[in-house]
């Protein structure tokens, strides 16, 4: 018997997210789902040692309130303007759960994180998506497109993924200034923009209708304890943390760990510094062999394969899988030509580089001309 009989009409029709692989059985070189290349801060470490386990049999703090406040003395805003998520992807439901009426419109970039329509459509609300320029930037009319379709809530991630591209403070204040629901800013890759002003916390928690969602997946190198924090004005963030948050949401271990790594600054800047610097060379020794790479804000490069490629994108991430190296190919219509490629150690990026070269060279010699 088929389970579609039960599933409400909206979930029979998913196809559900597909994650990037995560292979368990064999060592590989894994640069295609964009966490950390180095461990998170030593003092999370000691943390685990130091955890007491007799507090386990209680139930955790409900609403993670030091960790709330910790990411609030970060981030210089009041506690009140932060929530705290089982990874960024908890925030998402939250705000659709709160603020989306079963069919209202939800508007976002195409393309953009794939997991954005299919929480919408859990929440039976439309998807309202809206084609990139050429360069990733936002098409001119993007917020008339919005208000035209009276989206209740408009996902933008930035810096964008996969592209990279980071779109600057005043563009965005602008774009929430213009529609009347509320723009949900996905910073997942903020950690590892070059400028270190760019800040949109302040405009965010001043502003009506902008919710930040932060991760510490990313930039903190806890991708497996699943925690990240949304910031926004009060209005925004009580009737999420008071009313639509699962009880006791995030565990105790979660609780201060994350807590611990957030507040460790001087570790975490060390981290996104070395990453900058390695995605500056790795860009340019994917330029070196032929491939067109966007510059990048973010952990990840994307890099074009060029129809003068002996080897298409597809058959490149192919023959690195092969050879135990993941990237990340997508087979979005804009996205066949290219590979996403998160930012390795320096060995990792090494490792890549040559393997690479060694598949567009063996391809392009046993090439007749």
């Amino acid at each position: 018997m088929s389970s579609k009989r039960f599933e409400r009409h909206n979930i029979a029709k998913l196809a559900g997210y597909v994650p990037g692989e995560q292979p368990f059985d064999a060592p590989v070189t894994k640069l295609n789902t964009n966490e950390s290349p180095y461990p998170t801060s030593p003092k999370v470490q000691d943390a685990i040692a130091n955890f007491a386990i007799e507090g386990l049999r209680r139930y955790p703090q409900p609403t993670a309130d030091r960790f709330r406040a910790t990411a609030a003395s970060v981030h210089q805003v009041a506690r009140e303007n932060v929530i705290a998520t089982r990874g960024g992807d908890e925030l998402l439901r939250l705000l659709l759960t709160t603020f989306v009426d079963p069919g209202a419109c939800v508007g976002m970039t195409d393309p953009t994180y794939s997991l954005y329509p299919i929480l919408t459509a859990i929440q039976d609300a439309l998807v309202a998506s809206i084609p990139l320029e050429a360069d990733w930037s936002l098409p001119h009319d993007f917020s008339s497109v919005i208000t035209a379709h009276q989206c209740q809530l408009t996902f933008i991630v930035n810096p964008h993924a996969p592209s990279g591209r980071l779109i600057d403070q005043e563009t965005l204040r602008m774009l929430a200034s213009e529609i009347d629901g509320i723009l949900v800013i996905d910073e997942a890759y903020v950690d590892f923009v070059s400028d270190e002003a760019h800040d949109l916390t302040q405009l965010a928690v001043n502003s009506d209708n902008i919710v930040l969602l932060r991760t510490l997946s990313k930039g903190y190198g806890l991708a497996g304890l699943r925690v990240g924090y949304g910031i926004g004005p009060e209005h925004l963030i009580e009737p999420m943390l008071h009313k639509t948050r699962d009880s006791y949401n995030l565990d105790a271990i979660s609780q201060q760990l994350a807590e611990v790594a957030l507040a460790d600054q001087a570790y975490a800047k060390s981290v996104w510094e070395r990453v900058r610097l390695s995605r500056t060379d790795l860009c340019r020794d994917l330029q070196a062999l032929g491939l067109q790479v966007f510059a990048s804000e973010s952990n990840f490069l994307l890099a074009t394969v060029p129809p003068e490629c002996p080897l298409s994108a597809k058959a490149l991430y192919e023959g690195l899988k092969a050879r135990h190296i993941l990237v990340r190919y997508f087979s979005h219509d804009r996205l066949q030509d290219k590979l996403r490629i998160t930012v390795g150690t320096d060995q990792e990026n090494a490792h890549l580089r040559h393997h690479l070269a060694a598949l567009m060279q063996r391809e392009a010699v046993s090439t007749p001309t």
